[in-house]
């Protein structure tokens, strides 16, 4: 796994969206989202809100991936032809078969959409059943109700607070909430409970 963080390429597409590797030309894609919606960043330990701070944000992120302790995702809305924001892989630890999935954030246009769910489930999929993970993990600001909300939906159990665990971007310091899904419990309900809701069926229990 180690030359997959480095220089392999990952796709992860279906029908609703398209999820590739962040490149530096992707603030281009990025930069209105950037500029007109800096709310995205409120509770975030990062801010990619503005110009500049997006131009640091992509460097930081590719310079983890090269490090091998994260890989960096844009994600394209296929329902609209647009790109939405971005999401990662990151604290990877392959000994140990886990990661996080985190540094998430979408436009305004593209939340509640459906577009979070196609996108957790196929970073998930791929997570666990090609890179052999036993444990994807999510953190968030115990204040960010709907974060929380969203993980939760997708199948995540809480595990606990870590109480004033961070600074935040406002000069104090927050509460990580953390939350996780186990392979098993991918494997015996997630993934089903998730292709549900984002491949519905007709009457007949086809698949469409």
């Amino acid at each position: 796994m180690s030359n997959l963080l480095t220089e392999s390429t990952i796709i992860l597409e279906n029908d609703r969206v398209l999820i590739r590797p962040l490149t530096v030309d992707d603030h281009e894609h990025l930069l209105s989202i950037s500029l007109n919606e800096p709310e995205l960043w409120h509770f975030s330990l990062v801010s990619a809100a503005g110009s500049e701070n997006l131009t640091q944000y992509i460097k930081t992120a590719l310079e983890d991936r090269a490090k091998g302790t994260a890989y960096p995702f844009i994600v394209y809305d296929k329902l609209t032809n647009s790109y939405a924001g971005s999401t990662r892989y990151y604290d990877i630890q392959e000994r140990f078969k886990t990661l996080q999935l985190g540094y998430t954030w979408y436009g305004e246009d593209f939340q509640g959409t459906g577009l979070n769910k196609n996108c957790k489930y196929l970073l998930l999929k791929y997570a666990f059943e090609d890179l052999g993970m036993e444990r994807v993990e999510f953190r968030a600001d115990n204040s960010n109700h709907r974060s929380i909300a969203a993980m939760k939906s997708i199948g995540c159990k809480m595990e606990g607070v870590l109480r004033n665990h961070m600074p935040n971007n406002h000069g104090g310091r927050r509460d990580s909430i953390v939350l996780s899904i186990l392979k098993g419990e991918w494997e015996a309900y997630v993934k089903s409970n998730l292709e549900e809701k984002i491949f519905p069926s007709d009457p007949d229990g086809n698949v469409n």
